[in-house]
């Protein structure tokens, strides 16, 4: 057996899953499960199924469904059990709790009732990629998942373009090759990574730019968890005033679409953005 009994102080103690190979677990995340007067759990399956995998008895302690769905309700529960002297270990349903997942509100609750609150970390799936999707990892921004919609997710890829660090997004593979166009598009020409089923049998990692790993996809598409990673934007050689005078000179002689295309394309500039520029400048000229 890994874990051992062990006494825990009351508290709250967050614990790192797998994202993957369930052996991916640390030995004091094992020791925290096996000793938790009570365990809190995203999805109460997995938890029983890895507490299974690695031989650690439940017993009678209860495991309560704490998840996105299950509110107010639960944490009540929990933070009724902090009350009470207990300690409670909480995990998500894979990686590190509060990452992408739920379990934000059970922490400020309890921080601000005073009861301890520590973690026993371990595996991510954000952390894992920056290490294998070859970018810059000096500084990095974790966005989570896009919106759903195109209009919603350009106007968030648009909020977090100008970032001085990698960007690092969730995505599932039903939508991911929308997100990698509309990146494309808004992003411009930028180095990524599309990392999938990390840790899993079937894990891979693409690199390219965003282009190509957009139309990529088209070719051999992906299924599994992923993960996309984009660089930086990096220094623009192309000043606002250089841009504004080439839209002004492709406008003579084309359409504000056409000016638009040249002009981004030339200077390797988001399409959208300097067709909303070549659209203003139209405006004032009409004006």
């Amino acid at each position: 057996m890994n874990h051992k009994i062990v006494s825990l102080p009351p508290g709250l103690y967050f614990v790192a899953t797998p994202i993957g190979t369930a052996r991916d677990i640390t030995l004091r995340a094992l020791d925290i499960l096996a000793s938790a007067d009570v365990i809190g759990a995203e999805d109460t399956r997995s938890m029983r199924k890895l507490l299974d995998i690695h031989g650690v008895p439940l017993g009678d302690r209860p495991v309560v469904a704490y998840h996105d769905h299950s509110g107010t309700g639960a944490r009540a529960r929990l933070m009724a059990d902090l009350a009470a002297g207990k300690s409670v270990a909480y995990a998500s349903e894979a990686g590190m709790p509060m990452i992408a997942d739920p379990g934000y509100d059970l922490s400020r609750e309890a921080a601000r009732a005073g009861h301890l609150v520590t973690a026993a970390p371990g595996a991510s799936a954000a952390l894992c990629a920056l290490t294998l999707a070859g970018l810059p990892t000096d500084a990095f921004f974790f966005a989570g998942f896009l919106p759903n919609a195109s209009g919603a997710r350009r106007k968030r890829l648009q909020e977090v373009a100008n970032i001085p660090g990698t960007l690092v997004f969730y995505e599932s593979p039903k939508r991911v090759a929308a997100s990698l166009a509309d990146m494309a598009e808004v992003l411009g020409a930028r180095d990524a990574a599309l990392c999938r089923e990390l840790t899993k049998k079937f894990e891979e990692v693409r690199r390219g730019p965003l282009a190509e790993l957009a139309s990529g996809l088209a070719e051999a598409p992906v299924k599994g968890e992923i993960v996309i990673l984009v660089d930086r934007q990096r220094a623009a050689t192309v000043t606002a005033a250089d841009l504004e005078a080439d839209l002004r000179a492709a406008l003579r002689e084309n359409s504000v679409k056409d000016a638009a295309a040249i002009v981004a394309e030339a200077h390797g500039e988001p399409r959208r953005k300097i067709y909303q520029q070549a659209l203003q400048i139209a405006r004032e000229d009409q004006g």
